[in-house]
């Protein structure tokens, strides 16, 4: 049994390659800086699993060919958010937005900055 949900076990072993950027793409703040993935990785580990079938308590055995087979949701479509403005984007879309809200997201973010940055 699991002791925790599979995509902390995923996250654990994708957190390295993660992009660091140094501040807010919509407020341009360095402080409290969060990643967030347009796409779920919750959602899309579920998908996964659904779709392939695997176990989820065999995570360790399969995290790294589904790290490989979402590398484009896991390391570039991203954005780097302060804490605020992360907490505002999942106050709209949810703690985990649905897959098809990620186009919506980024349409967030870009306004965002646009009117911040006026």
């Amino acid at each position: 049994m699991l002791k925790r949900e599979i995509v902390k076990y995923i996250r654990d072993r994708a957190k390295n390659r993660y992009p660091k950027k140094v501040s807010c793409e919509i407020c341009s703040t360095d402080a409290n800086l969060q990643l967030h993935h347009y796409n779920s990785v919750s959602e899309l580990a579920h998908r996964y699993v659904d779709k392939t079938g695997v176990n989820e308590s065999d995570v360790l055995d399969w995290r790294d060919e589904f790290i490989s087979s979402h590398s484009a949701e896991l390391y570039t479509d991203v954005v780097t958010l302060c804490k605020k403005h992360h907490n505002m984007l999942h106050d709209i879309y949810g703690q985990h937005p649905e897959l098809r809200t990620a186009k919506l997201q980024k349409k967030w973010v870009a306004t965002r900055r646009d009117k911040f940055n006026v």
